[in-house]
């Protein structure tokens, strides 16, 4: 029977390879802030900006209001990513890395070298996405 995280044909995590993704994933997690803390300021730029449009015409105030919600979906994003990056991080913390919250059987390091922040296994995944 393989070990919880682990499919049968592999080998489980070393230690060396999940300080690894942990370092990557801290990295990005200090990328994120970043992105996140300069799109932010730039939305409040943009909010500020907009009261300034007395004279604009109906193309300036919509291209304004484009821009900003186009920065508003960037930081939400950066969000999103940050708080799965959080919670990859956790897991790595409770030794529960690698297992599937959905059905509790491993997710393959394949899939978690390409997308570290993977919480469910292919199969998982996949029903996910029909439904």
């Amino acid at each position: 029977m393989p070990r919880r995280g682990v499919l049968a044909n592999e080998k489980p995590w070393t230690p060396k390879e999940l300080a690894d993704v942990q370092a990557e994933l801290l990295a990005d997690r200090d990328r994120l802030a970043a992105e996140l803390a300069a799109t932010e300021s730039g939305i409040a730029d943009l909010v500020r900006d907009s009261g300034d449009g007395a004279g604009d015409d109906v193309a300036d105030a919509g291209s304004k209001t484009f821009e900003r919600e186009q920065e508003m979906s960037i930081a939400d994003n950066a969000r999103d990513l940050l708080l799965q990056t959080d919670k990859a991080l956790g897991r790595i913390e409770a030794g529960t890395y690698g297992t599937c919250e959905s059905c509790g059987g491993p997710i393959g390091k394949a899939r978690l070298q390409a997308f570290p922040r993977a919480t469910l296994c292919l199969e998982c995944k996949q029903a996910e996405e029909r439904s």
